[in-house]
């Protein structure tokens, strides 16, 4: 495998070019000149490497058309998915850890099946690049992949790479965070078993326009420092529309954070801008069980989207797995953070020894600088199986991206539990329920549903059962009618439960419900999509 040197670029020649003509024309430079000219110069050596080298290379391949790499006439391309899932990375090569003294370790994952397009890795140490080589003995094969492989042959490139560390026990290298596959890459907090996904980018997701994958083609991993617990990853993201330059700044712990810098440079006009995407899963729950015959009571990755607004003002959205496609748009201006959560932590509630739903990470995407206006986008999908990735969740800015236009965007991924503040200053959505409405026992004449949400913690848990009277229901149905509404404290623990009944008057419902009382806003606004046919 063989590095892609950087390149002096066309902007690069115009600084260097004035510099010079500088010191032609008005003799020599002060010092001062001259440091600043010799900072903004590139350095040509093409082993050097730096995060502004990178953008400079993608702001310069921005000009030319996409050239997805292939890899034509390779036993890679027979490798069917049985074959796929006998071939695993022998750990004693991996990258880094113990013979480095490091508290991270690199594995690979192996081209074929899906993933036939090659993923170039380089290790950064002092400023400079060595390609990461990779060949079959690097791997094991097992019956029907052995068959197909040659040995000590090299590889043209990897589908991508996993980060060991010890993030959960000193003594074992357990996974931290994996890269595979377009885009995607998933992170794990302390205790954490892999749900969700982000994404580098989403192009066009869930619109009337061809869906774009952008993919990582290249990644660049600084050597580790000894005992350091934090490391850095840089990518080239290459897509038709565009080219990117991402840093990831990684910092595993009970909230894995990841410092995310992405630099865009569009070669096309881009419908709808997908950032800081996220995609998971939601079978079933507590409103669609009875849609399923499993003995488990609930199958999700993450249960909801939650939004903390510019105000600090708290959002719960439940999520759905509607009859047909879905799409929810949250109008905000740089909001404090968004994302996907799993916030029932208890096994009974999913029943599944294997999966351990009760697991999955949490992911927020917590803004950095001012993103201006924009909204999120929740678009949900129908599916009959827990194998599909049928939630995306991101921010569309209000500003379209143009082609020849530049776009830099930082932000800071949390991956974990994350769970909502008990002591908090409002009460959170512990659950939400839904049924047939009207009253219990009695033949439901009017057709309407009824919906349960539960309070949890914040001001509201202190306060006794006859407060009621001091409180106010803020709720709300376009497209429905609520024909009753009740609030009341459930005896024997700390929530209050609110219960809707609703009408529907049309085929897409928009509910939404908080509590007020004593002057403030005292729960987050819960909010709801209801389709007909639910």
């Amino acid at each position: 495998m063989t590095t892609k040197p950087f390149h002096l670029t066309r902007r690069g020649v115009l600084l260097s070019s004035s510099a010079l003509m500088l010191l032609t024309a008005g003799g020599a430079l002060s010092q001062e000149a001259n440091d600043e000219a010799a900072a903004e110069a590139p350095d040509t050596d093409a082993d050097a490497f730096s995060f502004e080298r990178l953008v400079e290379e993608m702001r310069a391949g921005a000009q030319r058309a996409d050239a997805p790499n292939t890899v034509e006439n390779s036993f890679l391309n027979t490798l069917n998915y049985d074959d796929y899932r006998l071939i695993r990375f022998v750990p004693e090569r991996a990258r880094f850890g113990a013979i480095d003294h490091t508290r991270f370790e690199l594995h690979a994952f192996h081209m074929g099946w899906l993933f036939n397009r090659p993923v170039h890795l380089f290790e950064v140490a002092d400023g400079r690049i060595r390609p990461m080589e990779f060949d079959t003995d690097d791997f094991v094969y097992e019956r029907t992949a052995r068959e197909k492989v040659p040995e000590h042959a090299p590889l043209p490139g990897v589908a991508g790479f996993r980060l060991h560390n010890p993030i959960n026990r000193p003594d074992i290298m357990d996974e931290l965070i994996a890269f595979q596959g377009a885009s995607y890459f998933r992170a794990l907090g302390r205790g954490s078993t892999y749900g969700l996904s982000a994404r580098g980018l989403a192009v066009n997701t869930g619109s009337d326009v061809q869906e774009e994958f952008p993919r990582f083609t290249r990644f660049w991993i600084s050597r580790p420092q000894p005992g350091s617990d934090v490391i850095t990853v840089w990518a080239a993201l290459e897509s038709p529309s565009l080219t990117g330059a991402y840093e990831f700044v990684i910092s595993p712990g009970r909230d894995t954070q990841m410092e995310v810098t992405a630099r865009l440079f569009f070669r096309k006009d881009i419908a709808q801008l997908g950032v800081a995407p996220l995609t998971s899963m939601f079978l079933y729950g507590d409103r669609n069980r009875a849609k399923f015959d499993d003995f488990r009571p609930a199958v999700h990755d993450s249960d909801g989207l939650a939004i903390v607004r510019a105000d600090g003002h708290r959002v719960w959205r439940p999520l759905s797995n509607p009859p047909r496609l879905a799409s929810s748009f949250f109008k905000e201006d740089t909001p404090r953070s968004f994302g996907l959560c799993q916030r029932n932590r208890e096994f009974d509630h999913y029943q599944d020894a294997a999966a351990l739903y009760e697991r999955r990470p949490s992911c927020m995407v917590e803004p950095i600088g001012d993103w201006g206006h924009g909204s999120i986008r929740l678009v949900e999908i129908p599916s009959d199986l827990e194998i599909n990735d049928n939630i995306v969740a991101f921010w569309v800015p209000t500003q379209p991206a143009k082609a020849g236009e530049e776009m830099t965007l930082r932000y800071r991924l949390h991956w974990g539990d994350l769970p909502p503040e008990e002591k908090g200053d409002l009460a959170y959505v512990k659950a939400s329920r839904a049924g047939i409405g009207g009253v219990s026992g009695v033949e439901n004449e009017d057709g309407s549903r009824k919906f349960v949400i539960d309070f949890c913690g914040g001001p509201m848990e202190p306060l006794p059962p006859e407060a009621v009277e001091d409180l106010t229901v803020v709720a709300s149905a376009v497209g429905a009618r609520i024909t009753s509404q009740v609030l009341h404290r459930i005896p024997g623990n700390n929530m209050w439960r609110l219960v809707l009944d609703v009408i529907g008057e049309g085929e897409v419902i928009e509910l939404s419900a908080h509590v007020e009382g004593y002057g403030q806003i005292l729960t987050e606004t819960w909010l709801f999509q209801w389709l007909t046919g639910q």
